[in-house]
């Protein structure tokens, strides 16, 4: 299914911190090579169609601030250095969010602060403030990637979230939850996944790995109940609120990792009531313990499983829900079947597309 927003449609860009083509070592922009061949360099975003432009003047702007800081930017950990990645995030309500992750190294709470301050101030008084960012969020991590939990994201300027509006809903955003990375197109895959579930006034919709709950409460009007579950605490506060500010009653939401949480839930699950569920993981695909649940509850008859990488680790949850029952993996209950598969041209400019695909049994 094609989709309605061609350019500029990416409401979530992360940009690096490594060497240019000019040998530019504060050059703000995505890798081009690998770490293998040791032949990354940092190439700025400006000719790409499917960032908008907003994205690539927050790039800019956060490049020519660590030009002129006296701190490295940190390419390697144990070289040093400290200015890292850009993230910003933008809605169609005109909010723009920027989260920076610095590393630390060996600097005090006092060097920090003083860190804290100059970019706050070069991004709201400085050549930064024609940025108008809604958020300003800084992250001191000494990893790779970091959640909330694990490093918290420090608000320098402006309001905690940022908001987007979706198929009449307006949803509240933080930092580091899940939102599709194309509005306009979530709304066309939302849609067909409302029709492909077939809910009646007593089905059960189970949202797993919910995010701010976009899929579950765009179609609470059309069930019963919708449970979703999520393990990004902040993602699960904000499917809360969303739920409230819309006046949406009929939703629960549970924080923690699906492995634990979905067992527990459907160990108890006796009701008649028909059971839908719509799974939309990371690329690492869905736990093992996640599979053997849905498998072993008998109210799930229909399975929507939404996938950007279905070749990767998705492909494993397939073969592991189709399967005959294994008792050497622990995969009991009836198997499902793939009944259909629809393609949504969600990264335009891209050869990704984003995948729905509906199990039955």
């Amino acid at each position: 299914l094609p989709q309605p927003i061609i350019n500029g449609y990416r409401n979530k860009s992360t940009f690096s911190v490594n060497r240019g083509p000019d040998g530019n070592p504060k050059t703000v922009g995505l890798y081009v090579g690998t770490g293998r061949e040791r032949n990354i360099v940092c190439v700025k975003a400006n000719h790409l169609e499917n960032i908008p432009s907003k994205h690539k003047q927050v790039a800019q702007c956060y490049e020519e601030f660590i030009c002129r800081s006296p701190l490295d930017s940190c390419i390697l950990f144990h070289e040093g250095g400290h200015w890292r990645e850009l993230v910003v995030r933008t809605t169609s309500c005109g909010h723009t969010m920027a989260i920076i992750t610095f590393h630390p190294q060996q600097l005090g709470q006092e060097a920090l602060a003083t860190q804290k301050a100059l970019l706050k101030e070069f991004f709201t008084c400085g050549p930064g403030a024609v940025c108008a960012l809604t958020s300003l969020y800084f992250q001191e991590s000494t990893m790779t990637r970091c959640s909330h939990e694990q490093c918290p994201y420090q608000l320098l300027h402006g309001t905690p979230h940022i908001f987007e509006e979706l198929l009449g809903l307006k949803f509240r955003i933080s930092p580091d939850a899940f939102f599709q990375v194309n509005t306009a197109g979530a709304e066309v895959l939302y849609q067909a996944v409302g029709e492909l579930c077939q809910a009646t006034g007593d089905t059960v919709l189970l949202d797993i790995c919910c995010g701010t709950g976009t899929i579950g409460l765009s179609l609470a009007h059309r069930v019963s109940r919708v449970i979703g579950v999520e393990v990004v605490e902040k993602a699960i506060e904000d499917a809360e609120w969303n739920a409230a500010f819309n006046g949406i009653s009929n939703c629960e939401f549970h924080s923690g990792k699906a492995e634990a949480v979905l067992p527990q839930l459907l160990a108890s699950w006796e009701d008649a009531q028909p059971l839908v569920a719509v799974v939309n993981p990371s690329r690492a695909g869905l736990h093992y313990r996640v599979v053997r649940a849905i498998r072993s509850c008998r109210s799930i008859r229909r399975l929507l499983y939404i996938s950007c990488k279905p070749e990767g680790e998705a492909m494993r949850n397939f073969l592991e829900l189709c399967c005959p029952p294994d008792p050497q993996k622990k995969l009991a209950g009836e198997p499902f079947a793939p009944v259909l598969a629809i393609p949504f041209d969600l990264f335009p400019h891209t050869l990704h597309c984003e995948l729905v695909l509906l199990f039955t049994r």
